[in-house]
């Protein structure tokens, strides 16, 4: 069975145009969508809508973060390899 993908403005669209008449029902057989989708999409809409108005720095400012955590472990374990060289070098015997 395949599941159709919907575009998140298309769902916008549908979720907005369900509120302002009040039917989905109506909305459902304007789009060939199932009204429990529709549904779905409102509940989902209702509950997380506000990320809409999240702005974009908020957004940003956290891709960054999270992108300096990482480097950060990448550094951490870089440090450790090359404290490891470093004294593998000293235990080694000269090759001169």
């Amino acid at each position: 069975m395949l599941t159709k993908k919907y575009t998140p403005k298309l769902k916008f669209e549908v979720v907005i145009q369900s509120i302002k008449t009040d039917s989905v029902v109506e909305i459902a057989r304007k789009y060939g969508i199932s009204a429990k989708l529709i549904s779905k999409w409102k509940t989902q809409f209702m509950q997380n809508g506000y990320l809409a108005f999240q702005k974009d720095e908020d957004a940003k400012l956290n891709e960054l973060q999270n992108k300096v955590s990482k480097l950060e472990q990448i550094i951490g374990k870089k440090e450790v390899e090359l404290s490891l060289v470093k004294n593998f070098l000293d235990i080694s015997p000269n090759m001169n």
